[in-house]
C-alpha cells in the first residue's frame, strides 16, 4: 500500500479530513435501498411506490409537473401512470380549467397498496439505518427533507 493511499484511508476512517463525497454516500444508500426494494418484499416495484407517494402528498398534481418533480423524463411518466392505471392504484382526468392538461390521482386502492409497501419498507428503513438512533433518523429525514425543497429540476421550474 503506498503512502498516499494509506494516508487517504486513515483520513477518511478517522472522520478528519476529506472522505467519501456526500453525494457518493447518497448513492450508495439508495442503491442499498433499491436493491432490498423487491416487489415481492414491498409488493410493488420502487418506482411505483415513489409515484404513489408523490400522488399523496400532492393532490391533483398535474402529469407534467409530477415528472419534473421527479426529475423523470416524460416517456416514462407515462409508462409508470399507464402501468398504475392498469393496477388500478391512479387515475388521469383532464383538468376542466386546461383540457390539454392531465391530472393525476391516486385512487382508494393505491392508497392501500401504498401503505402496505410503506410498513414492508419500514423493515428496509430499520435494516439500513440501524446504527441511527430516532434522533438522527428524524435528523436525516429533515436534512434530506430540506435539501429536495433547494432541488430545482432540469426544467427550471422554482419550487
Amino acid at each position: 500500500m503506498t503512502d498516499r493511499a494509506s494516508t487517504a484511508r486513515s483520513r477518511a476512517g478517522s472522520g478528519t479530513g476529506t472522505g467519501t463525497g456526500t453525494i457518493v454516500l447518497l448513492t450508495r444508500l439508495a442503491r442499498a435501498v433499491f436493491l432490498r426494494s423487491t416487489v415481492d418484499l414491498v409488493g410493488m416495484n420502487l418506482r411505483n411506490m415513489v409515484v404513489l407517494a408523490y400522488l399523496r402528498d400532492h393532490p391533483e398534481a398535474s402529469q407534467q409537473v409530477m415528472t419534473e418533480d421527479l426529475s423523470m423524463d416524460s416517456n416514462t411518466g407515462v409508462l409508470v401512470l399507464n402501468d398504475l392505471e392498469d393496477l388500478e392504484y391512479a387515475e388521469r382526468r383532464r383538468d376542466p380549467s386546461d383540457r390539454r392538461r392531465h391530472l393525476v390521482h391516486i385512487t382508494d386502492a393505491g392508497l392501500e397498496a401504498l401503505e402496505r409497501a410503506e410498513a414492508a419498507q419500514g423493515s428496509i428503513e430499520d435494516e439500513i439505518l440501524g446504527r441511527l438512533s430516532a434522533t438522527e433518523r428524524a435528523t436525516l429525514r429533515a436534512l434530506l427533507v430540506q435539501a429536495l425543497e433547494d432541488h430545482q429540476p432540469p426544467g427550471g421550474r422554482p419550487r
